[in-house]
């Protein structure tokens, strides 16, 4: 048995047993500097691992200047695809002396039909490997499929269900005698819900007769989930709706009732009675405890392997509820019924995991009367602060005027914007795009999205402006390919972050599509087939896979292990495991192919 190192994926995909076949099975070869380990064309022999030195993956049908389009070094595997396809379709030629283990093919091909998840690793796209992973990782004895994968199914209640006619009276007797919290009812091909504290309201408040149809005080709007939805979405969705129930639908049919009470007790060990302290905070004090524990949640989240995108749906949710509150508390109810206050940048599409700068703004009604709303919006801009939201570097909030505006002014604003197409213009247009309305009257912003989308939607010069913008950074890849490796590490925002998100966001404008959120849009893009569902899923992995690397940095400083003065968007790319790497420069070719795409589309390239 030789001794290599099998800790880290694809090795970790095997079992013991299996890591223990590889340790027996490998032999050691040496290659010297410039020789050709594997050639285009030759069938695939050897999975190779190396153990020291530094191997270049070469096209051979591109001129020699462009030929190098991948680099192994200690710790990568290559030759396994070969050996699935039959032949290799590149040349890998050592840089330097090289030894590698070499794992025969026919050991190869039993350990991919005993562990599917194995010979997966190598089929499979950057979205599927990267879930794979993910899905596959366990921290301090939590496994992923124990804490993510529950269904809405496995903590649904059987729903009461009645018809209009049934009386307020026979329905309170239904819930004492089912022990139900709420019920459904069925009218004119409807379904509405009843809850406990609305049958008590309106007995008790309104004076509703017993005999009175329980129709009369049913509500129509649903908050609804399907039965294989995760459980860990239904959470989400009751938090950024405010409500303590959804119904679970098939087809138009109800089948359950899942409520907060049980969601939170199937996560009670897990932190996220955060959410329950948020709706609970009656003050600015209480919230303040509460909003100060968010970082606490997504260490945890991170440290028990939940998938990127779920942790930045539930911390929208409840960055957006605490704003709300926050509003609530120090806004009149007539201003707050005149105004929509709305989120933007990073936060507006819900992709803002720890708290950054501020990016707000505000939309009054036209003809709303306000005399105290500067002041008032200077208040809110010093108690968010207070809550852990610390002002914009670049003054984008309620405090400074220019981002406070009516309904008619902001369609002027941006009418301007449009107009000018210079860099501070083609930016705040592109944070205005993001808006998220979080409290007020929400609808205030829908016509502001019309007028933007109705201004540049159709206009060809503009969108190229805009999407130059996802082109100004370049991925930090050498000429030949492999991860560049300066000593400071490579801007992970700039090159990797900002292309996505810019270049998506263009596309999303020139498409007119709603939502606000990368992965959303991406979603609505491949389904209006802008782009190719496979194409989609690996940009979206490729943003998952940056913003997760920039996340363990920023929490890394939270807990004093890395420098308050180091910039988390740099990733030192020596600091990295095989593994990682691997994906990085996987994921920076796709931002280069998608750069290159967008040039092509916006004729970017003239």
């Amino acid at each position: 048995m030789v001794d290599i190192d099998l800790s880290q994926a694809p090795f970790s995909l095997l079992d013991e047993a299996g890591r223990a076949r590889v340790a027996n099975g490998v032999d050691m070869a040496y290659f010297d500097t410039g020789e050709v380990i594997l050639d285009a064309g030759q069938p695939g022999e050897f999975v190779f691992i190396i153990h020291k030195g530094e191997v270049a993956e070469l096209d051979t049908t591109l001129p020699n200047a462009r030929a190098r389009i991948g680099h192994y070094t200690a710790g990568d595997v290559f030759g396994a695809i070969s050996i699935l396809n039959g032949q290799s379709r590149y040349r890998f030629k050592t840089e330097q002396e090289t030894l590698c283990y070499l794992l025969p093919k026919a050991l190869f091909e039993q350990l991919c039909e005993v562990y599917p998840a194995f010979g997966d690793f190598f089929r499979e796209s950057l979205a599927s490997k990267a879930r794979l992973l993910v899905e596959r990782r366990a921290s301090d004895g939590v496994s992923m499929a124990g804490f993510m994968l529950a269904r809405v199914a496995e903590c649904m209640r059987t729903p009461c269900i009645v018809t209009e006619s049934t009386t307020v009276a026979e329905a309170v007797a239904m819930l004492n005698d089912q022990h139900a919290d709420s019920l459904l009812v069925r009218a004119a091909g409807r379904v509405g819900i009843v809850t406990k504290t609305d049958l008590l309201n309106a007995l008790i408040l309104q004076g509703l007769e017993r005999g009175s149809p329980v129709l009369s005080i049913a509500h129509f709007t649903l908050v609804t989930a399907r039965p294989e939805d995760y459980l860990f979405q239904a959470l989400v969705s009751m938090t950024r709706h405010d409500v303590a129930r959804v119904v679970v639908m098939e087809s138009d049919t109800p089948i359950g009732v899942v409520e907060l009470t049980d969601v939170l007790s199937y996560f009670s060990s897990r932190s996220y009675v955060v959410s329950l302290e948020v709706e609970q905070a009656e003050n600015l004090d209480a919230l303040a405890r509460a909003s100060a524990r968010l970082p606490e949640l997504v260490k945890a989240l991170m440290s028990q392997g939940v998938k990127l995108n779920f942790a930045m749906d539930l911390l929208a949710a409840l960055n957006g509820r605490i704003i709300s509150k926050a509003f609530q508390f120090l806004i009149p109810p007539q201003q707050q019924s005149q105004s929509c206050f709305i989120v933007m940048g990073s936060e507006g599409r819900g992709e803002q995991i720890l708290k950054t700068d501020q990016d707000n703004a505000l939309v009054l009604k036209d003809g709303s009367d306000w005399p105290a709303c500067a002041a008032d919006m200077q208040r809110l801009t010093e108690t968010l602060y207070k809550l852990g939201y610390p002002p914009c570097p670049g003054n984008i909030m309620v405090s400074n005027p220019e981002w406070v505006n009516s309904e008619s002014g902001w369609r002027q604003t941006i009418s301007r914007w449009v107009e000018r197409r210079d860099g501070a213009s083609l930016m705040n247009i592109a944070i205005m795009l993001d808006a998220h309305a979080v409290a007020g009257n929400v609808q205030l912003l829908d016509g502001i999205r019309r007028h933007l989308f109705d201004s540049c939607s159709h206009d060809e010069i503009f969108l190229s402006y805009f999407a130059k913008m996802a082109l100004r950074f370049a991925a930090p890849l050498t000429l030949f390919g492999s991860l560049k490796r300066p000593a400071h590490g490579i801007d992970i925002k700039k090159g990797g972050i900002f292309p996505i998100v810019q270049g998506v966001r263009t596309l999303a404008l020139e498409c007119r599509t709603q939502p606000t959120s990368t992965l959303g849009r991406l979603d609505a893009l491949a389904a209006q087939g802008r782009l190719e569902p496979e194409f989609a899923a690996d940009l979206g992995e490729a943003l998952s896979l940056f913003t997760e690397l920039r996340l363990k940095q920023q929490l890394a400083r939270l807990d004093g292990k890395g420098r308050a003065d180091n910039d988390p968007n740099l990733v030192v790319v020596q600091s990295l495991s095989s593994l990682e790497r691997d994906l990085l420069r996987e994921a920076l070719h796709i931002v280069k192919d998608f750069q290159q795409r967008l040039s092509h589309r916006f004729h970017l390239e003239y």
